[in-house]
């Protein structure tokens, strides 16, 4: 009888520990353009890059197709089936062919416990993407908000 509940005391210790646990950002977070040698960018067109791309650190950002902007951070305290991280992109109002306006891009990414680093990006691939105005990232895990950052597109 001794043994059962103090297994069962153990356990609601071990897991009250790991629900304690939270997710936070270790580190400085880096911030600007991702830099690439890719010139005249056409509508569409994406270039493979690698984790390691050079960030030039700036919140002004050229108004062209190819810019790609945004942080790059690292996380403690991944757990794979924790709240994921919601990626906010609020914009300065991006049309889309079909008419409608976006004034924000939420992007839900599931928790990588073995990933170095975490990215959040915004990359102009189409004409109608180019907008010049304030650019304002953020990520959260559920309502807390662990890293932001407010961009300029000229």
């Amino acid at each position: 009888m001794f043994f059962s509940r103090f297994s069962a005391v153990c356990g609601l210790v071990l897991v009250s520990g790991l629900a304690g646990a939270e997710v936070r950002v270790d580190g400085p977070v880096e911030y600007g353009l991702f830099e690439t040698r890719h010139e005249n960018f056409q509508p569409g067109e994406r270039v493979l890059t690698q984790s390691n791309q050079t960030l030039k650190h700036t919140e002004e950002i050229p108004a062209r197709l190819g810019s790609k902007f945004g942080m790059r951070y690292r996380l403690q305290g991944k757990v794979a089936e924790d709240t994921p991280l919601t990626l906010l992109y609020l914009t300065p109002g991006v049309q889309t062919p079909d008419g409608k306006r976006h004034d924000k891009f939420e992007v839900v990414q599931k928790l990588v416990p073995g990933a170095a680093q975490d990215v959040m990006a915004f990359e102009f691939t189409e004409n109608h993407e180019v907008v010049p105005g304030q650019w304002h990232f953020m990520v959260f895990q559920g309502d807390r908000l662990l890293a932001e950052q407010r961009f300029t597109v000229r």
